[in-house]
């Protein structure tokens, strides 16, 4: 199924109204139609850790869909300077007294050091790591309704074709006695034909050539009768029905009852002895591969 869906997510902020990580943090979601569940993420490598985590989200919500994360993050205008914390100084002044107490002819730290520092140190990777999952789990609930909302469209589709089926499958039920008598028909004048040009009627009781040929007539009516392929059609077409109101992951039992209407629709095709059912077996595979397509799409 297709859809879009974004979030954005700022950092906590300190005390003083400062953030304590100089970013922001987007996140997309784009889904294309896919059988199975693909997903694709585009990251910074700072964030590269949180790829097990992220993966575990979106397979958790989405079965099927060729999925793309791409998450970005944004430096404020301040030219990504850190505001220092006061227990980011005390620490970095603890480590400088130690280093300078080994070896006291090291250089003193500069400003730029210590900012450099508390750009990179501290807490700042585990805040982003929690404003990105934050957005992330946002921008999944975003992909989930947009997801629901196309999922409600294609329902609505597959329900006019079910009702397109069932038209058919009322058009030919009237046309099956009238096909086969007329067949029947058509098969004891042969019959007849055939006796007649091979003289087995001067040799052959009448009453037995008259048993057998109803007997053959019966076994090629029983033969080209669709009726049980219509019933089966029908049973198909309501269970689709009932799993389409119910909603839920439906995709694979969707697909499965797909691939038996197709059958039933194929039998029928040929199993016609009429132009009439030919033609009705004909629509009713174009509106079957209509709703082929579209159930590869849901979820």
């Amino acid at each position: 199924m297709t859809g879009y869906a974004n979030s954005l997510a700022q950092p906590p902020k300190a005390d003083d109204g400062s953030s304590t990580i100089p970013a922001s943090v987007s996140v997309e979601l784009r889904s294309v139609n896919g059988r199975f569940l693909d997903l694709s993420m585009r990251m910074p490598e700072e964030l590269r850790g949180l790829e097990p985590q992220l993966r575990e989200l979106v397979a958790a919500r989405f079965k099927r869909g060729k999925i793309e994360l791409r998450i970005n993050t944004q430096r404020e205008a301040d030219g990504g300077w850190p505001q220092p914390q006061p227990e980011q100084l005390n620490r970095l002044a603890n480590l400088e007294a130690k280093v300078r107490a080994w070896l006291p002819q090291a250089a003193p730290l500069s400003v730029h050091e210590a900012l450099n520092w508390c750009k990179s140190g501290g807490s700042a990777p585990a805040q982003l790591d929690a404003t990105t999952l934050e957005a992330a789990r946002a921008c999944v609930d975003g992909l989930t309704e947009s997801r629901e909302r196309e999922g409600e469209k294609l329902v609505a589709i597959l329900m006019e074709r079910i009702a397109r089926l069932r038209t058919l499958a009322d058009e030919a039920e009237p046309l099956l006695p009238a096909v086969v008598a007329r067949q029947q028909q058509r098969f004891l004048e042969r019959w007849q034909e055939a006796l007649a040009a091979t003289g087995a009627q001067s040799s052959v009781p009448q009453e037995a050539l008259q048993e057998r040929a109803l007997n053959e007539a019966a076994a090629f009516a029983i033969r080209i009768d669709v009726a049980e392929e219509l019933a089966r059609l029908r049973a198909h077409l309501d269970e689709l029905s009932r799993l389409l109101k119910k909603g839920g992951e439906l995709g694979k039992r969707l697909d499965f009852l797909i691939q038996e209407l197709h059958r039933e629709a194929n039998t029928l095709g040929s199993k016609s002895a009429a132009l009439e059912l030919t033609n009705i077996s004909v629509e009713m595979k174009v509106a079957i591969e209509q709703m082929r397509e579209q159930v590869q799409n849901i979820e």
